[in-house]
């Protein structure tokens, strides 16, 4: 269940600028997880574990070829690339 709050929490990051102010200025995932919590999403720091060991790296020709997008380096960087 948590894991599709922290997929919720981070549409939501997406869309929310006041969110995305607050978790640029975060230095550790407890204090994103408390913003996440102020917000009303239930996410614990198993979920952002098992999202970066479920993160896979894409070699350069792999991004050549991709139409768009853009690779977060952290979980609550979630900022809209244009």
């Amino acid at each position: 269940m948590s894991e599709e709050q922290l997929k919720a929490f981070l549409e939501k990051v997406k869309t929310d600028t006041s969110l995305q102010e607050k978790l640029k200025a975060v230095g550790s995932n407890e204090a994103a997880l408390e913003i996440a919590k102020d917000a009303g999403f239930a996410i614990t720091s198993e979920d952002i574990q098992s999202m970066q060991l479920a993160t896979v790296e894409v070699s350069d020709d792999e991004l050549e070829g991709a139409a768009g997008g853009r690779i977060s380096l952290t979980w609550w960087d979630a900022r809209p690339c244009c």
